[in-house]
């Protein structure tokens, strides 16, 4: 019955227009999202649930609006952290894999230490920062979110570079390219979207490290500090209104990175 209804749905998709598809796909999460906040404030106010529980979505909103300030601030202090970690991890994890598609040894040597810092605890990781680095700077918060990228944008920009085809090697070999005609005209193209792709698991991934390492210390400011402030003063909508900020950071974060993807894209097929 579901195999059915999926297929009748693509179905009128497929009969209309552009203009009223792409339309269809911006109302219908729209009305979803509505529709979602309405039966939470309904159930709130019905079953009289506890702010400590789950405040109501219009006292999020009060909260939001009063402080739109003090978290835009914060927004702009955990997101420059944010940024640069996901600039300096991403960088690393870029240089490492071309090096590790390079040279075999090195490709080797690096599947352990991969293995163990994608597991490594952000929340141990954190405090070990701070003691080293202090707490008075934002050092530890960058290097935790520039650990949190290096790994993905990695792992994705490796296998992009080991998708070349031996075919397309060999054919510029025969056409005499040098090394850096064999990566521009060949390996760049084909390992673009793959580091486009470690880079959009990688922006939201590094707005979330920053958050959890406010959480540790550090420097006055920043969503993750305030969400605990509210939180331990028993504020619980101003808490959950810091929070609807850390996740439009986080979306804006991705927005950024797959608007940059579309205009390469669009730039290099031009």
């Amino acid at each position: 019955m579901s195999a059915l209804s999926g297929q009748s749905a693509r179905d009128v998709r497929a009969r209309l227009p552009i203009t009223d598809a792409r339309a269809m796909s911006v109302v219908a999460p729209v009305v979803f999202g509505a529709a979602l906040l309405g039966l939470w404030q309904l159930a709130v106010v019905a079953l009289d649930i506890d702010a400590y529980v789950v405040p109501a979505p219009s006292d999020i909103w009060s909260e939001l609006a009063a402080n739109h300030a003090t978290i835009l601030d914060g927004a702009l202090s955990t997101g420059r952290n944010a940024l640069l970690g996901m600039l300096a991890g991403a960088l690393v994890g870029v240089l490492a894999a071309v090096l590790s598609s390079a040279v075999r040894v090195i490709d080797q040597m690096a599947v352990p230490v991969v293995a163990a810092l994608s597991v490594v605890p952000i929340v141990a990781l954190a405090p070990v920062l701070y003691t080293l680095y202090g707490a008075a700077v934002d050092t530890a918060r960058i290097l935790v979110a520039a650990l949190s990228v290096t790994i993905p944008v990695y792992l994705n920009t490796l296998r992009g570079l080991r998708q070349v085809s031996a075919v397309h090697r060999d054919l510029m070999t025969a056409y005499a390219a040098g090394p850096l005609q064999v990566a521009r005209s060949v390996t760049l193209p084909t390992a673009t979207p793959y580091v486009f792709t470690g880079l959009r698991i990688a922006s939201s991934l590094a707005v979330i490290s920053a958050l959890i390492a406010e959480y540790f210390g550090g420097p006055i400011g920043g969503l993750g500090k305030s969400i605990t402030s509210a939180a331990s003063s028993s504020n619980y909508p101003l808490a959950y209104a810091y929070v609807v900020g850390a996740i439009g950071l986080g979306l804006a974060f991705y927005v950024v990175t797959l608007l940059v993807e579309l205009w390469f894209s669009r730039h290099r097929s031009t």
